[in-house]
């Protein structure tokens, strides 16, 4: 019941708890602050966008780093492209962690804290992913890995230095932290806090221009922002696809081949006997040969071993080689000749004298050529396809690697080309993005999507059972729309815009004249477009907990953090409008010094002050060795990034 809370009251310390565990983002390759130590020509404005201490961030470290973490979040949104990536304000998300790195290496520094090659090294034999089939550290395979993602084992080792040394700094700073009673007791009684007010919407479309727009003015609010108009990029896929029918009939087996391979199992086919037996082991053939003549006058075989203070021992499915094997030919030979129900003769192995009785026999015929004529045939047929695929797949790659097109290849084998429209990364159709790729080119999107023109590749799909070649015909990179293509979007944008300016603008009005004592209703009524009626709101902090498996709508969580009497606006988003909340009366309940609620505060509030302990502790990191930023740098680089 306190996760609203926890989301509720929670502080800013994202940043510090990623670089706390950038070692285990290091894993993944995704880290948006790789090091870098080139330079970055034809950036003005300088080569560092800050300095942290003694130590420069480069602009090449910030480009560097923006790419990476473009690259993180195309893994969840494959479209993105890097104007919408700056324009979201991810860069400066970026610098800031390129900042804090330095401030907590040049901290560790100054006071001695370090991360050793051994250590690194340990961290290293530990991540998952670089480890071979046995289950251990595989040299070749951190290697392959490393390669795949184009990082170095420099650049591993530094960002899993600063993940422990951040570890080291920042853990045990919020380690153990505790909340007062006193403060436990207050968030505790929050929970039974009541909340009266009214909350209203002033609607975006409701204020937007209405009339013919000025094309001076679309042109103008098109050119301030083109980063909102970015197509992304696309690409045109040409492919073709083959299973076994492109075999022919070579998959077919021969009468040859039939033969030779019933011959080669003959052993498999061949008459076979196993035994199931219950069985005694004894010291001396005398007392064999008695436990064997009691059981044939009459007695049980259970009982005479008891009395001989032995346990018969069941044995089931053997067979007469495997017999031999781990006893004697001779035990071998005595069990596989008595009948079925009977006591065998005693026999000796080096573990003594067996004597056993015969439970059960199960004997399988010879099996001729023309029994399992068409086990066989099915069993080469799947070899030789397999096989067949996987050789003609190794032709082609031959071919298309010797420089044949995807064309040739088709034309070679009578496969039939397709092409797709214009695709996006994630697989949906640019001029419908309703329709999407064919599943058989899915798995090859994140491939095709990294290949230049008329370089044809192959790649087997559905588990082997079928082969795509693919190339890209043609590339269209991510770009601002031509403005005559989209006059009807501006336009929309526009009016949209000028709405939420307009809206906002009466949100600050209807404030005002609450504040001088209007009710929330009047001060709608006096607006002079009609806006829809403000919803009263009666509810506890316990009523919006109950709410949790849900989204806390933002104005009612804007209620819920109000001072009494007060009103606010806020942004409805999706350039929808604005709302204004007011609050009109706040109560608290008492509760009881021993209820369960404040046990649970205690509890639950503990770790969010010790992320607080963290937070200001990496501030304080940075006070002490001094942060300066080169503006000019950022902006060039931001330019740079975006294409302009």
């Amino acid at each position: 019941m306190f996760q609203f809370f926890r989301n509720f009251f929670k502080t800013k310390l994202g940043l510090a708890i990623s670089l706390a565990f950038l070692g285990l983002i290091a894993l993944a390759f995704a880290s948006a602050d790789v090091s870098s130590t080139g330079t970055f020509g034809g950036i003005a404005g300088g080569d560092r966008v800050a300095v942290v201490g003694d130590e420069k961030i480069g602009t090449a470290d910030l480009v560097v780093a923006a790419n990476n973490g473009l690259d993180r979040l195309r893994q969840e949104d494959p479209t993105l492209s890097m104007p919408e990536f700056v324009g979201s304000g991810q860069l400066e998300l970026v610098l800031e962690a390129l900042i804090d790195r330095n401030a907590i290496q040049g901290y560790a520094r100054k006071y001695g804290f370090r991360a050793g090659e051994n250590l690194l090294n340990s961290e290293i034999r530990m991540i998952p992913a670089f480890r071979g089939a046995d289950g251990n550290f595989d040299e070749q395979t951190y290697r392959q890995a490393l390669a795949v993602q184009r990082i170095s084992d420099a650049q591993v080792r530094s960002d899993l230095g600063v993940g422990l040394l951040s570890q080291q700094l920042l853990i045990p700073a919020s380690f153990g932290a505790s909340v007062p009673n006193k403060l436990a007791y207050r968030y505790a009684q929050l929970f039974k806090e009541r909340r009266q007010g009214s909350i209203a919407l002033l609607p975006a479309a409701t204020y937007a221009p209405s009339g013919a727009a000025d094309p001076e003015v679309l042109r103008a609010y098109y050119n301030a922002n083109r980063e909102a108009f970015v197509r992304p990029e696309r690409r045109v896929i040409r492919y073709a696809t083959f299973d076994s029918d492109a075999l022919g009939d070579r998959i077919e087996p021969t009468e040859a081949e039939i033969a030779a391979r019933y011959k080669r199992d003959a052993e498999q086919y061949a008459a076979s006997e196993t035994r199931n037996f219950t069985q005694l082991i004894v010291p001396t053939e005398a007392a064999a040969k008695s436990i064997r003549d009691r059981v044939a006058g009459g007695a049980s075989f259970e009982q005479v071993a008891r009395e001989a203070g032995l346990r018969a021992s069941p044995v089931v499915d053997v067979t007469r080689s495997a017999l031999a094997a781990q006893s004697s030919p001779a035990v071998a030979a005595a069990y596989f000749a008595a009948a079925d129900g009977a006591m065998t003769t005693p026999a000796r192995s080096s573990l003594g004298w067996h004597v056993a009785r015969i439970d059960s026999v199960d004997a399988t015929p010879a099996r001729s050529l023309a029994d399992v004529r068409g086990e066989i045939s099915d069993t080469l047929r799947e070899e030789k396809r397999v096989r067949g695929l996987a050789d003609l797949a190794t032709e082609i790659e031959e071919q298309l690697r010797d420089g044949a097109t995807l064309a040739e290849v088709a034309d070679d084998l009578d496969l039939q080309l397709s092409n797709t429209g214009p695709t996006l990364a994630d697989g949906r159709m640019f001029e419908n993005p309703e329709q999407s790729v064919p599943d058989v080119l899915r798995p090859a999107l994140a491939t095709a999507f990294q290949m230049e023109v008329e370089e044809p590749e192959i790649a087997p799909v559905d588990g082997g059972q079928t082969y795509l070649v693919y190339e890209v015909g043609d590339i269209t990179g991510a770009a601002v729309a031509p403005y005559q293509e989209i006059e009807q979007l501006v336009e929309a944008r526009w009016r949209a815009t000028e709405g939420m300016k307009a809206a906002q603008a009466a949100a600050d009005r209807v404030m005002a004249r609450v504040r001088k004592g209007n009710t929330m209703q009047a001060a709608l009524a006096a607006e002079d477009r009609r806006v829809p009626p403000a919803q009263s709101v009666d509810m506890t902090r316990e009523d919006l907990a109950r709410q949790r498996e849900q989204r806390v709508p933002p104005p009612l969580a804007l209620l819920f953090s109000m001072a009494e009497g007060t009103t606010k606006k806020l942004d409805a988003g999706g350039n929808t409008g604005f709302f204004v909340v007011k609050v009109n009366d706040i109560t608290m309940d008492d509760i009881a010094k021993d209820d369960p609620l404040i046990e649970q505060a205690t509890r639950q509030m503990g770790p969010l002050i010790g992320e607080e302990y963290a937070e200001q502790l990496r501030l304080a990191m940075r006070e002490e060795l001094g942060v300066s930023r080169n503006s000019s740098a950022i902006d060039a680089v931001r330019k740079q990034l975006i294409g302009n």
